[in-house]
């Protein structure tokens, strides 16, 4: 049992220290990483390389929903035959012919089509195709077009979580040069947009999400590698970043960007209808509102989020960043990640689990070495140096749990010093308990009463002293051997000293077959007098019973003679600074040891002092014994026979 009782203790904390984890890894980190990203890794605007055109609320007061085809192609065409963009991302997913104006489709699909730098973006879908033949086969020529080479080092358990594809009209199939995924997934937890996925996983095959596609046609990439955990792109510039497995992708941590000022966009943006309204006036020979050259070696992405419309043109989403982060922009902070090798990074598993081991076993060495107010003020500085090394690694785009360790130091030392107390408390009581066996408990009682004021000296108190002695004990103990006198006498203690005990008596010390107690110290007791003799009476009583048990089982009988003495004595602790016992001492002690012994001479049980006689007169019948010489004492002094009380 006592190796049993340790390891159920340790069983005991490490479920506690597996719940408290669950909770604050599961709930509460994704909070705090939401805050340490905002304050820490969002430490500058986007790249103004990238800038974006929102079909926003002007746009949408201005030409009313749904757009004419037509107003796209506009777009487009100022971006692929104006300017000297880049490349140009559209986060958008076209899924149906516009059947009211076919001619604005077709002015849509002509103009992309002769754009190399123009990227579309297509949904992963778990729904099923209606038809399930024509599904199958515009996945293979999906395939066909827009696959990318991507190698596996790694076995695929992913199951497919997707089931069709978003599915374009056959003139923007055929016109869309190239396309990339502008699916996103929010955190199960609080909801938020932490992460992007750079591929889809899709019935056995990766595709790239829009910003990894346009990265790979800017960086001429010819080789995207996916491992356990990274993705390694090889082009003009090579790039491996920190990735990890979710809900049927790669996806890796997003570093988010400041927005600029009175603007819920992190990029420079554009209204859709100023480009617009600039290409109309290109063509009409008239100076453009917004002029061509601000887009020349640009990165452009065109997206809607017209969030007053009241048309579900709100594409918004939160991030740590803020509750409604529009969608194109956080398209265009994916890319400006992978251009800039911003990506953050984190901790792999392994690695946290040593973090929070390293911590929960410091927490354990402060408890095991320092007091409780000690080791706060250490646990304190502990968290705040860690804190602080937290905040550092966020800076360097390097994510850390924060609150969790802390959770656990907490919860490790609050468990640490809540055992370390009970485990004091027990062993004091043991200790108690003990020297409870050596010393009197109510002397022990004192002691711990006024641990704090143990020292040598005490003080003059009146005080009672009862002596009781066994009659006959050395030719007892002449013809009984050695463990039979044991029996006897333990037995016969352990009778009287509950009834010392019970008239607020401590036993002094035992003295062979002899007892001494005291009356009125440690324990405060007016009546101290009234009670020595009362309980002298009773363990007399006590022994006449115990005679008839050891008679019956061949025992010899034994007696016992008791002295009572009242005076004022010396009480107090007696010794050396090393150690101390707590006594009585004075002419009246020796007094009542001397009294005890006139018992021999008068062939009496019980003897009392006149000092005592004279609190007990009213309950106690006596017969004066005669004066007799106290040696030591000129004077002689009455003592009186107790036979009975009244």
């Amino acid at each position: 049992m006592k190796r049993i009782k340790p390891f159920l203790i340790f069983i005991s904390f490490v479920i506690l220290i597996f719940i408290v984890y669950v909770i604050f890894n599961g709930f509460f980190e994704p909070r705090v990483y939401n805050i340490m990203v905002k304050n820490f890794v969002a430490h500058h605007k986007g790249s103004d390389g990238i800038v974006l055109v929102v079909i926003d609320d002007k746009s949408i007061e201005r030409y009313r929903w749904p757009w004419s085809r037509d107003l796209y192609a506009k777009i487009f065409d100022y971006m692929g035959n104006y300017t000297n963009a880049k490349i140009i991302g559209f986060d958008a997913v076209v899924t149906t012919p516009d059947k009211t104006n076919p001619n604005a489709d077709l002015k849509l699909y002509n103009t992309i089509k002769n754009l190399n730098n123009f990227v579309g973006g297509f949904n992963p879908l778990r729904a099923p195709y209606t038809n399930a033949e024509e599904g199958k086969i515009y996945d293979e020529n999906f395939k066909t077009k827009f696959s990318i080479p991507i190698e596996t080092k790694v076995k695929i358990t992913e199951s497919n979580r997707f089931n069709s594809l978003s599915k374009y009209p056959q003139g923007y199939f055929e016109s869309l040069p190239k396309t990339g995924s502008v699916w996103v997934l929010t955190h199960p937890i609080d909801g938020f947009i932490k992460d992007m996925p750079q591929l889809i996983y899709y019935k056995g095959d990766f595709y790239p999400s829009l910003a990894l596609r346009m990265y790979a046609q800017l960086n001429k990439v010819n080789k995207i590698t996916v491992t356990k955990n990274s993705l390694i792109i090889k082009g003009d510039d090579d790039l491996k970043i920190q990735t990890h497995w979710r809900w049927g992708g790669v996806f890796n941590y997003l570093h988010f960007y400041k927005n600029y000022k009175n603007s819920d966009y992190t990029h420079i943006t554009y209204s859709a209808v100023d480009i617009i309204d600039s290409i109309d006036a290109i063509k009409a020979g008239k100076k453009p509102k917004i002029d061509p050259k601000a887009f020349d070696n640009k990165i452009v992405f065109v997206g809607a989020n017209a969030k007053a419309s009241g048309l579900g043109l709100e594409d918004a989403l939160p991030t740590p960043m803020q509750s409604k982060h529009p969608g194109v922009d956080i398209q265009a902070t994916n890319l400006d990640n992978l251009l800039h090798n911003e990506i953050v990074r984190s901790v792999s598993g392994t690695q946290e689990l040593i973090i929070m081991a390293i911590l929960v076993i410091a927490t354990f060495i402060i408890v095991s070495n320092y007091s409780l107010i000690t080791g706060l003020g250490i646990l304190v500085v502990t968290i705040l140096i860690y804190i602080f090394m937290s905040i550092l690694s966020y800076k360097l785009n390097f994510a850390v749990p924060v609150i969790t360790p802390i959770a656990l130091q907490l919860v490790t030392m609050i468990f640490g010093y809540s055992h370390k107390f009970i485990v004091e408390s027990r062993n004091k009581e043991k200790i108690k308990d003990a020297m409870g066996k050596y010393i009197s408990q109510d002397i022990m009682q004192n002691v711990v009463s006024n641990i704090d004021n143990v020292k040598l000296g005490g003080k003059k108190a009146d005080v009672t002293v009862l002596f009781a002695d066994i009659r006959g004990f050395t030719s007892m103990s002449e013809k009984l051997e050695p463990e039979e006198i044991s029996v006897i006498l333990n037995e016969y203690f352990t009778e009287i000293e509950p009834i010392i005990s019970k008239y607020n008596g401590v036993i002094n010390k035992f003295i062979g077959d002899a007892v001494m107690a005291i009356f009125g110290e440690p324990i405060q007791d007016k009546d101290h007098a009234v009670n020595a003799v009362k309980c002298a009476n009773a363990m007399l009583n006590k022994v006449q019973e115990l005679q008839k048990k050891w008679l019956a089982e061949g025992k010899p009988k034994i007696e016992i003679g008791v002295g009572i003495n009242t005076g004022e004595a010396f009480v107090g602790n007696i010794g050396s600074e090393k150690r101390l016992e707590y006594t009585v001492i004075g002419d009246m002690v020796n007094l009542a040891s001397r009294i005890e012994s006139y018992n021999k001479v008068y062939k009496t049980q019980f003897l009392i002092s006149s000092s005592t006689y004279e609190h007990v007169r009213g309950i106690a019948d006596v017969i004066k014994i005669s004066e007799v010489k106290i040696r030591g004492k000129e004077k002689k002094m009455n003592i009186y026979e107790v036979l009975r009380l009244t």
